[in-house]
């Protein structure tokens, strides 16, 4: 069962504001004296000490929580973010700005505030101009007290952030705090039953919303079965839960990832964090940028279709295009993904525009050779072992395996097989190109023309859906990838 503990520097200076929360209430001093215990339970730490200094009691309590392997909120890290500054800005405040959607609804309401500042407790304030705000914030920075105020200054809304000490509120606040602290440990950390009681907490983290994710919902149950069977108690989380992604012992992006995305973001705050991450931040932003691929792809000779970059579009460029290429050739933004940002061009005038629109994007566009093939293998490649094979056929009447101007004919149709099934240079040349990414989880595209295989790209956070890649070896696949986050906990020691 998971222990929780709320730290406060003296719990005599709070005696008429602490209510009854239902977890213990201890010193600082009384943590450092009697933590850790023989044969305790997994423990969450909630520091309400005053972190607003470096090395202060309240930093102290949260690096010796990480040290005694608690689960703790704010993080060091999180603490670090806010009093750790340049000797140019202010010690303990930072400043961000604020996105649009967030400015919009606080400009309705400014007008008529008295206050541009107030206090949030665990993302939450009374005032309603600020809720979002609050919430964002604490999304941001997870640490239960913080003073935020907003400035708007030449079209630029500006928030600033800074620690509070539970000692600088006043009776009415501070029970204001621990009514928050109550609804926080209820809502957002729940007790588990000892029947369910695991090693490890793993995050899957999935968006509701997206259109085309890379898990269906009943490939993420099976996910968070497979998870259960190796030790590991695995929750489903949106995007909007990520703030609170330190209290895990594990992450899983099961989110179409992007570099200017919450899942980039994510992937290296729980990084930094200490979590096993699968995929990393590393793996996104190398599987991201097709630049960057074809690049490693040509200094590694892993077989690749003929590829250039351009950088303008002019008559000399457009000939040597065509002189090295011919045509059918194909353009591809360095970031895409599901053949969104890819064409085929079949003479000079659709090239000249293409690349103007294309260019207006991105300062370089990959160009390659045009390889048709009926399919596409692809090679699911986890930590250096391949573990599925699927051969995606091209979507009807089309060249590709996504069709995105049809909707009755989207995509082609596909075969998934053993992996001993796959010829020898696809899976060689699959595992190859994936060992330039790293160890994690990819989705290795490979076509086979004339006895030769060409790897197109690789793919971080492959597809994995229920009766499609899992159709071979069903649940099993599932398993080897919950063991692989079973081992690197194992050999991480927590």
């Amino acid at each position: 069962m998971i222990h929780t503990i709320v730290v406060v520097d003296s719990v005599s200076n709070f005696a008429e504001t602490i209510p009854d929360i239902g977890v213990p209430v201890i010193d600082f001093n009384q943590y450092l004296s009697d933590y850790p215990k023989k044969g305790e339970p997994k423990t969450r730490v909630i520091n309400l000490c005053a972190t607003d200094l470096y090395l202060s009691r309240g930093y102290y309590c949260s690096l010796l929580a990480e040290a005694r392997q608690h689960k703790v909120l704010p993080s060091v890290n999180a603490i670090n973010d806010l009093i750790i500054r340049s000797d140019d800005e202010q010690l303990d405040s930072h400043q961000i700005t604020l996105p649009q959607h967030l400015c919009g609804s606080f400009a309705e309401v400014a007008s008529s505030l008295k206050t541009d500042s107030v206090f949030a407790f665990f993302g939450n304030t009374e005032n309603n101009a600020f809720k979002r705000i609050a919430k964002y914030a604490f999304e941001r920075f997870p640490v239960p007290i913080l003073s935020l105020s907003v400035t708007v200054a030449h079209n630029v809304t500006s928030l600033t952030v800074q620690l509070v000490s539970i000692e600088s509120l006043d009776a009415e606040q501070q029970s204001l705090l621990f009514s928050r602290l109550q609804q926080f440990i209820v809502t957002n950390w729940r007790k588990t039953s000892p029947k369910k009681r695991a090693r490890w907490d793993m995050a899957i983290l999935h968006n509701p919303d997206e259109k085309t994710p890379p898990s269906d919902a009943k490939s993420l149950k099976n996910f968070v079965k497979a998870a259960q069977q190796v030790g590991i108690h695995a929750e489903l989380i949106t995007p909007k839960q990520l703030g609170l992604i330190g209290q895990y012992d594990a992450l899983f992006i099961r989110e179409t990832t992007a570099i200017n995305h919450h899942t980039y973001h994510a992937a290296r705050k729980a990084e930094q964090e200490g979590l096993v991450v699968i995929d990393d931040a590393t793996s996104i932003l190398r599987c991201c940028n097709k630049v960057f691929l074809q690049d490693a792809f040509t200094y590694n000779k892993v077989p690749a279709p003929k590829s250039a970059f351009v950088s303008q579009n002019d008559e000399a460029s457009r000939e040597r295009l065509i002189a090295q290429f011919g045509f059918p050739m194909v353009l591809k933004l360095p970031e895409s993904s599901f053949s969104i940002g890819v064409f085929k061009v079949d003479d000079e005038a659709q090239l000249s525009a293409k690349l103007d629109l294309m260019l207006a994007q991105s300062a370089l566009v990959l160009i390659q050779e045009f390889i048709f093939t009926e399919y596409d293998w692809r090679i699911g490649v986890l930590n250096g072992r391949a573990i599925y094979a699927c051969r995606y056929f091209m979507a009807r009447n089309h060249w590709q395996i996504y069709n995105h101007s049809s909707t009755k004919d989207f995509s082609g149709a596909f075969e998934t097989l053993p992996t001993f099934e796959v010829p020898k240079p696809v899976l060689d040349a699959a595992i190859k190109a994936s060992a330039i990414v790293g160890r994690g989880l990819y989705g290795v595209d490979v076509k086979q023309s004339n006895n030769q295989v060409y790897v197109i790209e690789v793919n971080d956070n492959p597809s994995l859906e229920s009766k499609v890649e899992d159709l071979y070896l069903g649940k099993e696949l599932y398993m080897i990838i919950m063991q692989e986050f079973a081992n690197r906990l194992e050999s991480r020691g927590r």
